[in-house]
């Protein structure tokens, strides 16, 4: 039942879908409980691979799988000698592992075997690495059923280059289920793997399990139906930071046969995947994708181009450039906001990039094609904001996101024993008396108290830092403070309700002398607004 409502799901899809595509191909035998599979077109989705020969591949099949001591680990069924055992359900030798050189040009070496003492008589398949290169996880056939693998563990022993010792049998395995394709995360914490255990919400589905301190694993868990399909999900790896999830799959919307996805782990569970697109997905498998670099990854694909079953090829990802920008301004003037901090933050809330806005009220940040991410904006008078933005795009863009602030409203508060109007600093051009425009939206909040409150009568106190001479900073904080007074009068309060004073370097906010920061010399320069009556 469950199976024949999946295929109905798929058909209803198709007959929807037919009406706008004409590259939508659906095949099914539902008297062969064959599951149904969709291929459309599927642009870039945001990557832009170039593929290339590793120069290493023969007649069979080469399965990349990870790094140990700089050497490229590779499982294939490479024929050794003449008695090499014949798995009768692939027609080729069993599989063994590999090692190679990675050369400075990103050349691969003649492989050599592994390990003399993981290599056995039974297939071997995929294994992985603890992040300090102590411990192996590794998949082996039953001996009697080759399409069924075990996961096993052992340890590097002591001082020596690849002697393994401790194997051991993991109790995760259970009977009649595969584990294949495990994969340990960058901190050594989790470890992924592809299994077809009873759980499972079809075929292959993807698992983790923690790796306690103690080197056992804790309990396994489905990674659930945003990963998992009613098809096949396998060869699970992870981004060098861990965020990021890839793996293979035949049952997501797929260019043909296995694609390769990737899924954002977030704090909430692992996001939907996107399909890495055509520039590394083709109608044929891609499988056994993982990283060397942040763009640099091995894949192995049966792509018709190849010399065997499976060949391993290297994909540099020429990483699309998307930016986001725009312009922080005040909600009601329209003035635009300098020294605003904007602050990216991705979907779980972390910072990515913060940045003070420019003379004009400007911001721009790269960002990343189709990830999620909120922008919090913070400037001292105003009322903090965040805002959502989707980088929605797969090709090479600008986005345009603008915001507005509102003004806090001004405070009357003691300073230094006396009662003033508060609100955020008043901003002048460097060395000069002439009102920045921001500051008029400033100014507009002592303009409102003064109007609602006429009996108010103010002195205006202009002060600067100790750079310079005392004389000039004198000179230049009484012009401030007229400054201030004019705006004032200008916007309807009555010039005899106001009085303005320069105290130059007299009355620092903090008395740092010849020790100030950046930061202490801004705060003493500063415009007071304090009341006489």
């Amino acid at each position: 039942m469950k199976i024949n409502v999946f295929i109905l799901s798929l058909l209803s899809f198709y007959f929807l879908y037919s009406q706008e595509s004409s590259n939508l191909i659906v095949e099914n035998d539902i008297n062969n409980l064959d599951y149904s599979t969709i291929s459309i077109e599927i642009d870039n989705n945001g990557f832009n691979f170039e593929i290339l020969d590793t120069g290493i591949n023969s007649k069979y099949s080469e399965f990349g799988s990870g790094f140990f001591m700089d050497k490229l680990i590779m499982v294939s069924s490479k024929k050794i000698g003449a008695l090499a055992r014949v798995d009768p359900n692939t027609n080729e030798a069993y599989k063994d592992l590999f090692c190679l050189d990675i050369n400075k040009n990103g050349s691969l070496s003649s492989p050599l075997l592994f390990s003399r003492i993981l290599n056995t008589s039974n297939n071997e398949d995929q294994l992985t690495f603890t992040p300090d290169q102590k411990t192996v996880f590794f998949t082996r056939s039953d001996k009697n059923n080759a399409l069924v693998y075990k996961l096993y563990k052992a340890n590097l022993e002591e001082g020596s280059h690849g002697n393994w010792i401790n194997h051991k049998l993991l109790p995760i395995n259970t009977n009649g289920a595969s584990i294949e394709n495990p994969f340990v995360d960058p901190k050594g914490e989790k470890i992924y793997f592809s299994s077809n255990r009873s759980d499972s919400y079809g075929g292959y589905d993807i698992y983790v399990a923690d790796i306690n301190n103690d080197g056992t694993l804790g309990p396994v868990t489905n990674l659930g139906p945003n990963v998992n399909t009613p098809l096949d999900e396998k060869y699970p790896s992870l981004s060098l930071d861990g965020i990021y999830l890839y793996f293979s799959s035949n049952g997501h919307q797929n260019i043909g046969g296995y694609d390769i996805f990737v899924s954002r782990i977030l704090e909430k569970g692992v996001k939907a995947p996107r399909n890495m697109g055509n520039t590394i997905n083709t109608p044929y498998n891609e499988v056994a994708y993982f990283l060397a670099a942040r763009n640099k990854a091995y894949l192995s694909s049966d792509r018709p181009s190849g010399k065997g079953s499976y060949d391993l090829y290297a994909a540099i990802n020429n990483e699309i450039k998307q930016s986001l920008k725009g312009v922080v301004s005040h909600s009601k003037s329209k003035i635009n906001l300098p020294n605003t901090t904007v602050i990216l933050k991705d979907e779980d809330g972390n910072e990515v990039a913060k940045q003070l806005t420019d003379k004009n009220g400007g911001f721009v940040f790269d960002v990343l094609p189709f990830e999620e991410y909120t922008i919090s904006t913070e400037k001292d008078g105003y009322v903090n904001k965040t805002s959502n933005f989707s980088a929605s795009k797969g090709f090479e863009t600008t986005y345009s996101k603008n915001l507005e602030l509102d003004t806090t409203a001004p405070k009357i508060e003691k300073v230094n024993n006396n009662l003033a109007i508060v609100i955020e600093n008043i901003y002048f051009d460097s060395a000069k008396w002439s009102l920045k425009q921001e500051s008029h939206i400033s100014l507009d909040k002592i303009v409102s108290v003064l109007t609602k409150h006429p009996e108010i009568k103010l002195s205006i106190n202009a002060h600067t830092d100790n750079k310079g001479r005392a004389s000039y900073n004198m000179n230049l904080s009484k012009k401030r403070a007229a400054s201030a007074l004019q705006f004032l009068v200008e916007n309807g309060i009555n010039k005899n309700r106001l009085e303005f004073k320069g105290f130059g370097e007299l009355e620092p906010k903090i008395d740092c002398k010849s020790n100030c920061t950046d930061q202490d010399l801004q705060e003493n320069r500063r415009v007071e607004f304090i009341i006489l009556n």
